[in-house]
């Protein structure tokens, strides 16, 4: 049995779900196909939910137009016999989410709650179409089968109770396609959430994990995993294959070919992850698995970047020696579910860096300036100050523990092209140099490491 993921590009337009459908069908093994919403359907939604709060009255022609792109799809690509079926389900959830955009106009207010129900809605009406478009496919609801619980007001998988209900929904089904919305869950109250950003990667490699897939496809509108961003790098290469932990790393330092939770699932299950194109389907794409890279593999897999990176630096000759500062400043901005992608210390321990987004910086400096306020009154702390509007850049590979030097060549590199590096952080595993860099330098300091 196979996991296939469809993101918005390959379900946007009536040629692409034909691509979809070519590529489903061509399969002979059991198939859990796990869609995204419609390309740009997301934004639509939730830009239509911003209008209507603010009683602008677009939102309503906005709204129309949402309807009408699905009218559209519908009716290009549903076989005549089954398409009234397929539009009396699927008005009857646009129905549903015209008469909530009515009432966030009429009360304007858009809570947390309800933008989640909103933005479910474009995978609700995505999977039913694609379940209706591929032979012999049956449709499931992942609100039936994701359960989330509430941590630091974020919603994460509760997993235990989703294995539980996946099994029962998916155990006695005997169809050759099972089609999903990706994306969408709720929680044990039974209200709608959602599991964030890529959620929909999140939801088909659960799927897989759980259900003991043979491979988890995640198909997309690129060929794989490249060695660097092909808008800034002209010669960026596909990298054929990544170790799950390569994979990780080129995730968090801003690659998005997938969403970084999709590996953990897949990974401790052993199941390997294929990057493919659904505009090119014959293209190999990335195998990403926990084989060992081969000896003669370069040493640097990938260039991966954020530009979106601040600074936080807290700074103190009173800190040297003292135990557990470090664990104040990251326990302080964990309670308060602020992401940490970089650490970078002296030697003297008199001073901790770290990397957050930029909009997550005020909200850090203001934790911390509350935890360390004794100290900072007393001048054991002198400063906890933020560099915002840089740049982190990371070199990936698991082959650099094996290369002597490969740090002196990265430095050499930004060096001789001027570029000044105001952090950097290697850890021990020796699969990651990261360093940060102003935002201004960060096109010149891909191209010039892509080249070395």
């Amino acid at each position: 049995m196979k996991v296939l993921k469809f993101g918005g590009t390959s379900v946007g337009t009536i040629d692409s779900l034909r691509n979809v459908k070519a590529i489903v069908e061509g399969n002979t093994e059991p198939l859990i196909v796990v869609v995204s919403a419609l390309g740009g359907i997301t934004d639509q939604l939730i830009n239509t939910a911003r209008q209507a709060a603010s009683a602008d009255a677009s939102h309503v022609e906005s709204y129309s137009k949402i309807v009408e792109r699905h009218h559209r799809v519908i009716e290009g690509i549903v076989p005549e016999v089954r398409r009234p079926e397929v539009l009396a389900v699927t008005d009857k959830l646009l129905e549903e989410l015209g008469n909530i955009y009515r009432g966030v106009s009429l009360i304007k207010d858009l809570s947390d709650r309800t933008l989640d129900i909103i933005v479910s809605y474009g995978e609700r009406i995505s999977s039913v179409i694609v379940a209706n478009i591929i032979d012999g496919a049956v449709h499931r609801d992942s609100l039936s089968f994701i359960r989330t619980t509430k941590q630091w007001d974020k919603h994460i998988l509760d997993n235990d109770v989703t294995q539980g209900l996946i099994h029962s929904v998916f155990d006695d089904i005997e169809a050759p396609v099972v089609v999903v919305p990706g994306f969408i869950s709720c929680d044990s109250n039974g209200n709608v959430t959602n599991l964030g950003r890529g959620g929909s990667d999140y939801t088909a490699a659960i799927l897989a994990a759980t259900l003991s897939a043979d491979v988890l496809e995640i198909w997309t509108d690129v060929d794989g995993f490249m060695t660097a961003d092909p808008r800034v790098i002209n010669n960026a290469l596909v990298i054929d294959r990544l170790s799950f932990t390569e994979a990780m790393e080129l995730c968090n330092f801003g690659a998005k070919v997938i969403y970084p939770p999709t590996i953990y699932p897949v990974f401790h299950k052993n199941i390997p992850i294929v990057i493919k194109n659904t505009f090119n389907p014959d293209a190999p794409g990335t195998w990403i698995s926990d084989e060992p890279a081969a000896s003669e593999d370069k040493p640097i897999k990938g260039i991966s970047s954020i530009n979106d990176t601040c600074l936080i630096t807290v700074k103190g000759l009173g800190m040297v020696g003292v135990i557990g500062i470090n664990s104040r400043i990251f326990n302080a901005l964990a309670h308060d579910g602020i992401s940490v992608f970089m650490v970078s210390q002296a030697a003297s321990e008199n001073n901790t860096s770290f990397a957050v987004r930029n909009a997550d910086a005020p909200h850090a400096l203001k934790v911390l300036r509350e935890e360390f306020a004794p100290e900072l009154s007393a001048g054991s702390l002198t400063e906890i100050s933020s560099q915002p509007d840089l740049a982190t850049v990371a070199i990936v590979g698991e082959n650099m523990k094996h290369a002597v030097g490969t740090a002196g060549r990265l430095f050499n590199t930004l060096g001789r092209n001027g570029i000044s590096v105001i952090a950097c952080a290697q850890g021990a595993s020796e699969t990651n140099i990261s360093f940060v860099i102003d935002s201004c330098n960060l096109r010149k300091a891909l191209n010039v490491i892509h080249d070395s």
